[in-house]
């Protein structure tokens, strides 16, 4: 089942979810909108390798907006920071940003419970379009889970993403392979 926003309220009061800054008006009646960070980042290479660690470079979002172009993947970073303990959340992205030819995520949709941390968002375009720091990206729905997790992700040996970041983050793909 899917958290509704007297739910998702319910779970921020309890700790169970944690979103950071969390404003009111952005929650949906089954979703918590969340908005692009300042942050932007490419791969420094043209052809990517999944065994080795692909090194990406951060720009900062002007002002003015930066015009995104398609054939090129970048990394955008939400503003908000989450924590789910209980449920597990899926990021899609805003119908209005689906509109624009905007997609935020390949296939990294759904978090781990335990996951605490930014999202690093996957984006291409079909065609050109400027985007804006702090514009709305996407939504955070909130599946219930049955039973108890033995171990959340911020715990596991092997998860790759626990560093807090503020930017965001090139694959770690090449950890599969040690």
């Amino acid at each position: 089942m899917i958290l509704t926003d007297r739910q998702i309220l319910a779970e921020i009061k309890a700790g169970s979810i944690v979103v950071k800054p969390f404003y009111r008006k952005y929650l949906g009646s089954n979703s918590y909108d969340v908005h692009l960070g300042k942050w932007l980042a490419m791969y420094t290479e043209e052809i990517l390798d999944c065994k080795a660690h692909n090194t990406i470079r951060h720009f900062r979002i002007p002002t003015e907006g930066i015009i995104l172009v398609p054939s090129k993947l970048y990394l955008g970073v939400t503003e908000e920071y989450t924590e789910t303990h209980r449920h597990v959340p899926f990021l899609e992205g805003k119908s209005s940003i689906g509109r624009l030819g905007i997609d935020i995520h390949a296939t990294a949709g759904k978090g781990d419970i335990g996951y605490c941390n930014t999202w690093t968002l996957e984006i291409s375009v079909r065609q050109p379009v400027r985007i804006y720091a702090g514009m709305p990206i996407g939504q955070l729905i909130y599946f219930e889970v049955a039973g108890d997790v033995e171990i959340p992700y911020f715990r596991k040996k092997n998860a790759k993403y626990v560093k807090r970041s503020t930017k965001p983050v090139e694959s770690m793909m090449w950890k599969n392979f040690r």
